[in-house]
């Protein structure tokens, strides 16, 4: 298969590579390995190591390290928790199980929170940095890596919590980590990782097969009449794979494996991915340079440079609906259409999320109009290219 024809993906786990594949494959040999042993801390104290911060507690998810977070605070029933539209439903949803109220605020063009918020959002990865003091939490699930004035993003709230799954900087496919300095906050941290427990050595399993079956068979078919896709599918309602968003988080209920602690296994992936970290985030760089430099004269409205990690080069054209069509039914292309609503998936229901149609309008009107462009690992300079040949088209 050339190049000409390859699929370009942006969202089936796309920093996976030859070596966390063979690691996963010796992983689905090992199952003893699967639920304890000494990644897990070993993973902890180098990401807190990392960040430069006191704590650092690792969960199978990054809405299970907000949910322990939020817990931790224990927050009076029914407050209010005031976070941005433009998000996904794994964030609201921690607020909805702590018996807590989401409150949203509107967005400003470069996607982030236009105005006071509880919970910063580092949207895409570029920081939020107007809206970070000592009482905030940050969601740094777009944003492992990114720094304002030479400090890590993570380490200017209260608390903050990554993401590690199948689309984020680095991923073990499920997986979350919540980090403090606060000495009395981690202590109640650490006591709910421990009541959460494991998940299953089912769901460990699912995860783990996750990269060997998108390396072997679904990514190789995903232009083949859509075999990959329909084999993704058929994978997942077979329960052999996870899905990213399931059905009972789409209307505000909690599955049964959240939240739980990160197993084992998971957290080997996850230290192999984070030993890669700064070579995929210089990568990302290198690409969003190209963009720039390629679309510059374009109608497009390019991201913000400053302080971005580019976890995905987010644009803007009038059109986005229908450039994202065709450019994966005439160039097998699968750009990002990461939000097309105010909270997403699109199938999430709004008034479980407690959201109002014309409450936030301009992150309605962003969500009409924004596409992302890949940088993953996976992504050499000849598919940029030929992304960006294909987006001069809509000039």
């Amino acid at each position: 298969m050339t190049d000409k024809f390859r699929p370009i993906s942006i969202s089936l786990s796309p920093n996976v590579q030859k070596d966390d594949v063979v690691l996963a494959l010796k992983l689905l040999f090992k199952p003893w390995k699967w639920k304890r042993g000494s990644a897990i801390k070993n993973f902890e104290k180098d990401f807190a190591k990392y960040l430069g911060v006191k704590y650092a507690f690792s969960f199978n998810s990054g809405r299970s390290a907000f949910y322990a977070i939020l817990k931790a605070l224990d927050l009076p029933k029914g407050s209010d928790v005031m976070l941005q539209a433009f998000t996904c439903n794994a964030v609201v949803n921690p607020i909805l199980w702590a018996g807590l109220n989401p409150v949203y605020v509107d967005v400003a063009d470069d996607f982030n929170a236009a105005g006071k918020v509880d919970i910063v959002q580092h949207t895409f990865g570029l920081p939020n940095a107007s809206l970070l003091n000592e009482s905030v939490i940050e969601d740094c699930a777009h944003a492992l890596g990114a720094e304002i004035n030479g400090r890590k993003v993570g380490t200017f709230g209260k608390a903050g919590f990554f993401s590690f799954s199948r689309d984020k900087v680095i991923s073990c496919v499920y997986g979350g980590m919540a980090v403090t300095n606060d000495d009395e906050l981690a202590k109640k941290i650490e006591t709910l990782q421990q009541e959460f427990g494991m998940p299953s050595l089912f769901w460990t399993r699912q995860q783990i097969m996750h990269p060997v079956l998108l390396h072997f068979i679904i990514l190789p078919l995903y232009n083949f009449f859509d075999v990959g896709k329909v084999f993704l599918v058929l994978s997942q309602w077979l329960y052999i794979l996870s899905k990213a968003v399931s059905w009972q988080e789409k209307r505000g209920l909690k599955p049964d494996y959240f939240p739980k602690a990160l197993p084992n296994a998971l957290a080997m992936m996850a230290q192999y991915q984070f030993n890669k970290l700064e070579k995929f985030n210089a990568h990302r760089k290198q690409i969003a340079e190209f963009y720039y430099q390629e679309l510059a004269s374009t109608k497009f409205v390019l991201p913000k440079k400053e302080n971005n990690i580019f976890l995905r080069f987010a644009i803007q054209h009038p059109k986005a609906t229908e450039i994202l069509y065709e450019a994966w039914h005439k160039e097998k292309m699968l750009l990002g259409d990461w939000y097309t609503t105010p909270i997403v998936p699109d199938d999430t229901n709004m008034e479980e999320m407690k959201y109002q149609p014309g409450q936030c309008p301009n992150a309605e009107y962003l969500a009409k109009r924004t596409l992302n462009l890949p940088t993953h690992i996976n992504i050499s300079m000849d598919d940029a290219r030929r992304v960006a040949i294909f987006l001069k088209k809509w000039k």
